[in-house]
C-alpha cells in the first residue's frame, strides 16, 4: 500500500457543538489494525466508552482496503502484523491520518513506532479509558478538541474471555499446521502479546524463549511443546 491509496476525500475530523458528557471522542472514526481479538476487543470497548466509531483490520492487505474507502480520524497499528511491519503502515499514515498510535505488547517496539511517525504508543495490555482518551485527545488538532473541560475517567475495560480463546484457538492452529520459520516468529510475537494483554506471565515467558532460542539459531522442540502445552491447558480450562 502506498500513500495515494489512502482516500483523502472525506473529512476525518468531527465538528465539536457540544461534546456529550464522558464520550470525548464522539464523531470520530478509529481504524485499529490489530491482529489479536483480545486487543482489539479492548480498544473496540475503550472506543464504545469514548463515543468513537471503530473499523477493524487485521493485517496490512486489509487495511489498505478499508483506507481505498475512507480516511480515519485516529489509526491505532499493532507493530505485529502477520503480513509485515506496523511501522511501515505508521510511516504510510503519518501526516495523512490526523492521530497514529502505534500499539504493542513489546515496549521495546515504542522507538520504532515513533521513528516511523506514530504520534503516541499504546503498551499492552491497552484498558485504562483515561489513558486512551487522553492520548487521542492531546494528539488532535486544537480545533478537533471538545471544548471545556472534562471529567477524567478511572474505568479499565475487561474485555470478554471469549476474545481470549479465540486468540489461544489461532495460535494452537498456527502451530498445528506450519513449520515454516517465520510461522515461527508470527507465534512469538502474537502470543508474547496475547499473554501480556492477558496478564499470563508463564505463557509470556515461554514465548519470550521461543524468541530468543529462535534468534540463537537453538533447538525449538522443547520451546515449542511447551507452548502447545500451556495454550492447550488454558483452552481446556475455558471449554470446562
Amino acid at each position: 500500500m502506498n500513500s495515494n491509496q489512502i482516500c483523502t476525500h472525506d473529512a476525518p475530523m468531527p465538528l465539536w457543538p457540544v461534546a456529550p458528557p464522558g464520550r470525548p471522542l464522539a464523531g470520530l472514526t478509529v481504524l485499529v489494525v490489530e491482529d489479536s481479538r483480545l486487543a482489539s476487543e479492548a480498544v473496540r470497548l475503550l472506543c464504545l466508552r469514548s463515543g468513537a466509531r471503530i473499523r477493524r483490520a487485521d493485517c496490512l492487505r486489509t487495511a489498505a482496503r478499508h483506507l481505498q474507502t475512507y480516511r480515519p480520524g485516529v489509526a491505532i497499528v499493532d507493530m505485529g502484523l502477520p503480513d509485515g511491519s506496523g511501522a511501515q503502515l505508521i510511516a504510510q499514515l503519518a501526516g495523512v491520518v490526523p492521530v497514529v498510535l502505534g500499539m504493542s505488547g513489546d515496549p521495546e517496539t515504542e522507538a520504532a513506532a515513533m521513528a516511523a511517525g506514530a504520534d503516541g504508543f499504546l503498551a499492552k495490555p491497552v484498558e485504562s479509558l483515561a489513558l486512551f482518551q487522553h492520548l487521542i485527545l492531546s494528539n488532535l488538532p486544537p480545533e478537533a478538541r471538545p471544548p471545556g473541560l472534562r471529567v477524567v475517567p478511572r474505568d479499565m475495560v475487561q474485555p470478554d474471555a471469549g476474545a481470549l480463546h479465540d486468540d489461544l484457538a489461532h495460535v494452537a492452529e498456527v502451530l498445528a499446521s506450519s513449520s515454516d520459520t517465520g510461522a515461527i516468529d508470527y507465534i512469538a510475537r502474537f502470543l508474547a502479546g496475547v499473554a501480556r494483554s492477558a496478564r499470563d506471565e508463564p505463557l509470556e515467558q515461554a514465548a519470550a524463549a521461543l524468541a530468543r532460542d529462535h534468534s540463537a539459531g537453538r533447538a525449538l522442540a522443547a520451546d515449542l511443546a511447551r507452548i502447545s502445552g500451556l495454550v492447550q491447558d488454558r483452552l481446556a480450562a475455558a471449554q470446562g
